[in-house]
């Protein structure tokens, strides 16, 4: 598959066990496996006589080296290289140079240590520019005293300190001990964007070296000695209860050290993961329930009955949309809905705990650390201070671990069994324990008159345990004077949670699909359409809204200039949808041809502004990555619960797309302005969907209403 640069033509193809243990690097605290030689995104080279420090993100070393954390959780979005980059851009220094770490959750020295909402990049752009061109204007201050002449009148490049005037330079090396005792200035001056060397380039992940040659990055390869590893028997079902274990059995398994039992759970706990398997295996429980297990057929008859039902609230309401629906010349209706969905991270959930009467260390993969430290010292007692939390890379998370239940967990059992414990879940109890994405249900109307105008526009919608199941700021809103929006919550003992774009993973789907029908029967071109709505939107807007609609259509107008939208040959049919979400906006064009009364998906063009682009190469990845991942998931993906269990539990049951379900030609191409960077790791997920289920209506004539659409899928009639 291949992407490009919305200025660039040529595209770009993208065709254990060491153990994580935790070192110390003086000066700067606690980090993860400090090893010159081997993590550097620099060829390998010998570690620096002595290192200076000049804020929470850098230190310099004396042969020019530079030390950049990166704060935030790593899950795949690849920020552990694009927040060093900003930095590295400010500081003027050659990207070789570079050594990337893995910060520690550190409340005092960092803000908003999460990996959620793509918002990483978006809250830490300016913190994050400040302390790279902090550290070069020190550098830069120590060289104009060394000189004796006026720091406006040197220049910095490739961690250089220049007076042109004189024909001196220096290195940052040479200048970081004399640079890290100066103040910090008050003022701070940044780059214009048009001096940027790195910001906005192809740089490969710092990580990429280390993954393919299997290096130990994950939390699931963490090891300690003398720790155990546990696996915990939890209810089979949703409403389920312990009632009685008898785990004799297990604790004769050769291997087995402790069998815990807590908060209906059973751990056990062993010297290693199959030990510790075998025993729970070995156990006999009984679960109790003191109501009817649920199923995901009840799901849906209180979501439809939620649907007849009008909000007492409304979530938003603009004029008089129920007049203009009795006065519609034409009334469009459809309704819409998707089933539960696990994450499937491809790495299970885990973690390490080591709970002691005074401190706790914790250790592992959590898009959320401040929320894991806050709920272990609530559990243990212990002062949060006193509650380290050291972050691994991710194998995914797509909001799973934005949720700490699996951390308490380990937290729980380490201070019971008194003994360093890595908790590790298996694919089972992973799709078989929840966190779901929420299951839901929409019903739209739209009102036109005779000339098929736009008058009115209605969303009500259901989930189970979604809390709001629509986005009332979002397009169409402010687009038109006419619209009502509602929201019914479905309460459910099955756990849900955020799932990538949480809400807007679905919504996008319904509104977009929605909108081509409703643009069908007002007899308008389907992108024509939108970018008459989002006209309105910005010379009579009606209300308030979250997105620009100027930004809305530059986008939509660069997915139709690349796509050729309706220039194609016969034979070849596209589908359209446009999305706004963690304010990013994403146009997406698909292509269909039909072979042999085979309808084929061929191409996928995606036009997005997120804003500055920090790296091409992530960037592409995240686009991609999100396309692939709507893709497969609103055409395979179902999670149901029969008698409170899941029936899929592992990928023998549950389908996922394949690579050869893959479209040959996937595009991305990026609105070029130099706004403020936003959202990537969510944003193209939303709308794909929706453009592949316009293209297939284009192509066959048949609508898809509800995910996964293989339910749905026929021959090409004729």
């Amino acid at each position: 598959m291949s992407q490009k640069n919305s200025d660039t033509t040529t595209p770009t193809t993208y065709n254990r066990r060491d153990f994580i243990k935790i070192g110390t690097l003086a000066g700067s605290g606690l980090m993860l496996g400090l090893n010159w030689l081997t993590t550097s995104c620099s060829p390998i080279k010998a570690a620096p006589a002595d290192w200076h420090y000049f804020n929470a993100y850098l230190h310099i070393g004396t042969d020019g080296s530079v030390i950049i954390w990166s704060p935030n959780p790593e899950i795949g979005q690849g920020i552990k290289t694009a927040m060093p980059l900003i930095v590295a851009e400010e500081l003027d220094v050659d990207w070789s140079s570079v050594k990337v770490e893995q910060a520690g959750l550190d409340a005092d020295r960092y803000s908003r240590q999460v990996a959620g909402g793509s918002g990483s990049i978006r809250h830490g752009w300016e913190t994050l520019r400040k302390a790279g061109a902090t550290a070069r204007m020190m550098l830069v201050a120590a060289a104009a005293a060394q000189w004796k002449v006026a720091a406006e009148e040197c220049s910095t490049e490739a961690g250089l300190v220049r007076h042109q005037a004189s024909g001196q330079e220096a290195s940052y090396g040479s200048l970081a001990a004399a640079a890290g005792q100066l103040d910090m200035p008050e003022e701070v001056k940044l780059k214009d964007p048009a001096q940027f060397k790195l910001i906005g380039q192809f740089v490969r992940g710092v990580d990429n070296k280390a993954i393919f040659t299997g290096k130990p990055l994950f939390g699931i390869d963490t090891y300690r000695e003398g720790m155990l590893y546990a696996v915990v028997a939890r209810p089979p079902a949703f409403g389920q209860k312990l009632f009685a274990v008898d785990d004799s059995a297990a604790k004769l398994v050769a291997g087995v050290r402790q069998v815990i039992h807590f908060d209906d759970k059973v751990a056990v706990l062993a010297d290693h993961t199959w030990a510790a398997l075998q025993g729970r295996k070995a156990l006999k429980i009984e679960w109790a329930s003191d109501a009817p297990l649920e199923n995901s057929s009840e799901h849906t008859a209180k979501m439809l009955q939620r649907l007849q039902q009008p909000e007492a609230e409304p979530r938003r309401r603009d004029g008089q949309p129920e007049q203009q629906f009795r006065q519609a010349a034409r009334i469009v209706e459809a309704s819409f809905s998707c089933p539960l969905l696990p994450h499937n991270t491809m790495e299970p959930m885990n973690f390490f705990a080591h709970v002691q009467a005074d401190q706790v260390e914790l250790l592992g993969p959590t898009q959320t650390p401040a929320r894991a430290r806050k709920e272990v010292a609530e559990l243990t007692g212990v002062a949060p201070e006193k509650v380290s939390v050291q972050m691994t890379r991710m194998g995914g998370g797509f909001g799973r671990r934005l949720e700490a239940d699996y951390v308490v967990e380990a937290a729980k059992i380490s201070q019971q069994a008194k003994a360093a414990v890595q908790v590790v879940w298996t694919r089972e109890d992973d799709m078989g324990g929840g966190i779901y994405r929420p299951a839901c249900y929409y019903r739209y109307r739209a009102a036109l008159d005779a000339e098929g105008t736009l008058l009115a526009f209605h969303l009500r919608g259901a989930g189970v345990n979604v809390g709001n199941p629509v986005r009332e700021n979002n397009f169409p809103a402010g687009a038109l004077p006419h619209l009502l929006m509602e929201g019914h919550d479905v309460p459910s003992s099955v756990t849900t949670g955020p799932w990538r774009a949480p809400v807007h993973n679905f919504l996008a789907f319904a509104e977009q699909a929605f909108l081509d029908e409703v643009a069908l029967a007002a007899g308008k071109d389907p992108v024509e359409f939108r970018l008459q709505l989002l006209r309105q939107a910005e010379q009579q807007p009606v209300g308030t809204v979250e997105y620009s609609p100027k930004r809305f259509r530059d986008t939509i107008e660069l997915a139709v200039a690349k796509s050729g939208w309706g220039q194609k040959p016969a034979g070849v049919f596209q589908g359209f949808s446009a999305y706004y979400s963690f304010q990013t906006y994403v146009a997406i064009v698909a292509e269909v041809s039909v072979v042999n009364k085979q309808a084929k998906l061929e191409a996928i063009y995606c036009a997005v502004d997120c804003g500055q682009v920090i790296n091409q190469s992530g960037a592409m990845q995240q686009i991609v990555g999100g396309i692939v991942d709507g893709l497969g998931h609103a055409m395979y993906g179902e999670l149901t619960i029969e008698n409170g269990q899941a029936k899929q539990q592992n990928f023998d049951s549950y389908r996922m797309i394949r690579i050869d379900e893959v479209p040959p030609k996937v595009e991305a191409f990026f609105v070029d302005n130099q706004e403020a960077p936003t959202g990537l790791g969510e944003p193209a997920l939303p709308p794909t969907a929706a453009a592949v289920a316009n293209a297939m209506f284009a192509a066959t004539g048949q609508r898809w209403y509800h995910q996964p659409f293989i339910k749905a899928m026929d021959p090409v009639a004729g």
